[in-house]
């Protein structure tokens, strides 16, 4: 509690009796009388030999449960353990290299540390800090080529994140960084941490070709990152045909099944090898282990199969198709039929081009937009 407001009346004895009040606050003041807390109560970290002077090896965590008047900032000091100066410690509680440390001159450092609250008078509180000096890193990065799929209504792409960089390292105390060639940076970020690929805004259709390496301080290696790019035509949404499968998760599908499905789907419906499939989106179906795949057929003259030859197709090969993954239903223009409990439908499809939906896996990333069915049944 840090205070309370009283009310104080005071009255006469006369007739009628008269009064009269009065607010009182009383606020409480803090005392310094708890030490700042070290979470965890000891530390323990590695470095790397031939790691440059100014290396960051531990951030130190302290509270205190004084107010703040009492508590920070702290102001920490290295005890013990520094008699060489070979570590500097910061006013935020960083404790950085001030040498090139040597793995053959010493494997281990035992540092006490304490810190001091900025209260009257000031508490102090102790942590030891175990530093570990270990072999520079011998081994180099290895990383999974990447190959993102975008699909996006014309001109009309808001970007976000596309994909992951999967990346790993023998050394175990390695920490990788992720870095993406500067004339790229106006189309694509990398985050130098975790190896997300963000897109920026406005992508033209096309292929687009990663320069983007990740190293461990001592390495860097190249990873072949490519980005593919397709603008979606009107036209191509008034002649899709949805394929409906059982038990698949979309990582699962992109990441398993989509290479192989596109292949054997080519193979079943394309008339001539010139023509073009075209994958618009695959997304949940809500409430279900199913997945919706929307896709359309475009000719090499530019017209498109009409959903009804893509069925026709579609029924005449189902039995192959299974061969790569279980299909549940076909559905032409998404219209199932059940909607309606056997009666006609109509309906329209719908695309939020500003809603993508990102399926990313080690190997593939799909990007495509979400996609609604309004359906209206007909007597």
């Amino acid at each position: 509690i840090s205070g309370y407001s009283l009310v104080i009346q005071a009255r006469d004895s006369g007739t009628p009796p008269l009064s009269s009040s009065v607010t009182v606050n009383v606020d409480i003041s803090d005392v310094n009388d708890n030490s700042p807390v070290f979470t965890p109560a000891n530390y323990t970290a590695v470095i790397q030999e031939n790691k440059p002077v100014g290396t960051s090896i531990l951030q130190l965590v302290v509270t205190d449960k004084d107010s703040f008047h009492n508590g920070p900032p702290f102001t920490f000091t290295i005890l013990t353990g520094n008699e060489e100066e070979e570590f500097t410690l910061d006013p935020h509680g960083v404790l950085r290299s001030a040498v090139i440390f040597k793995h053959m001159v010493a494997t281990e450092y035992v540092l006490c540390v304490q810190a001091k609250d900025s209260g009257k008078p000031q508490q102090v509180s102790h942590t030891y800090v175990q530093v570990r000096v270990i072999e520079e890193s011998i081994h180099k990065p290895t990383a999974i080529p990447l190959e993102i799929f975008i699909v996006t209504m014309e001109d009309d792409f808001p970007g976000g994140v596309i994909g992951k960089i999967h990346a790993t390292d023998q050394d175990v105390y390695d920490v990788l960084t992720y870095t993406l060639k500067s004339e790229q940076k106006s189309l694509f970020k990398v985050n130098s941490h975790d190896g997300k690929i963000i897109a920026l805004g406005g992508l033209d259709n096309g292929k687009y070709v990663l320069n983007v390496s990740v190293s461990d301080g001592r390495f860097q290696v190249p990873i072949d990152v490519v980005v593919h790019v397709e603008q979606l035509l009107q036209e191509m949404l008034q002649n899709t045909v949805t394929i409906r499968f059982e038990n698949v998760s979309p990582e699962d599908f992109v990441g398993l099944h989509m290479h192989g499905f596109r292949r054997t789907l080519r193979n079943a419906v394309l008339s001539q090898k010139q023509d073009s499939l075209h994958i618009i989106s695959i997304q949940p179906v809500a409430g279900s282990s199913q997945l919706d795949m929307l896709f359309a057929v475009q000719m090499h003259n530019g017209g498109f199969y009409k959903p009804a030859y893509l069925i026709q197709k579609l029924t005449n090969a189902r039995r192959h198709l299974e061969n790569v993954i279980r299909i549940s239903a076909i559905l032409e223009k998404n219209c199932s039929g059940l909607d309606c409990q056997e009666q006609h439908c109509e309906q329209s499809l719908s695309i939020d081009s500003h809603s993508l939906m990102t399926y990313s896996t080690a190997r593939i990333s799909f990007v495509c937009p979400r996609f609604y069915r309004n359906v209206r049944c007909m007597c």
